[in-house]
């Protein structure tokens, strides 16, 4: 059964997406850790894996935007963790991917900021197509638009 990411994506450009995303993370965790300060609040702090990495979390918000799912549980429950078994063997629970994803948050910005965003040319075009909000008989009547 093919599903709707699928269709839109390949599964060669879906593992060329990985491979992009994983080398800016070992990048990042590597100048991260050479300009940290070390933590001297005498407190033990756990260092251990999650069972997804970082690359797979970011992997899979950034194929969310690529597939025609409306919402984000109902893509990662039935395409990812259904469909898409072989690709994140280790998918966790939807509860624990939301947990998981705050920490991607500042490196996926960042990652977007510097690979998928494209540069300014000073040249920028406005759609001034008119939404319609309410019936024409009541706009003047509503006091929020």
């Amino acid at each position: 059964m093919i599903t709707k990411l699928i269709a839109m994506i390949t599964k060669d450009k879906i593992t060329e997406i990985f491979c992009i995303i994983d080398e800016f993370d070992k990048n990042f965790e590597f100048e991260l850790k050479k300009n940290l300060l070390p933590v001297t609040d005498g407190k033990k702090h756990r260092n251990r894996k999650a069972s997804l990495s970082d690359s797979e979390i970011m992997t899979i918000l950034l194929l969310f935007h690529f597939g025609t799912y409306r919402n984000f549980k109902h893509y990662y429950i039935y395409c990812i963790r259904e469909h898409m078994k072989r690709d994140f063997p280790n998918a966790v629970s939807y509860n624990r991917f939301v947990e998981l994803e705050q920490r991607v948050f500042f490196k996926l910005v960042f990652f977007l900021k510097l690979f998928a965003f494209g540069r300014c040319t000073g040249i920028s075009f406005v759609d001034s197509t008119m939404t319609p909000v309410c019936h024409n008989l009541r706009r003047y009547a509503n006091k929020v638009f």
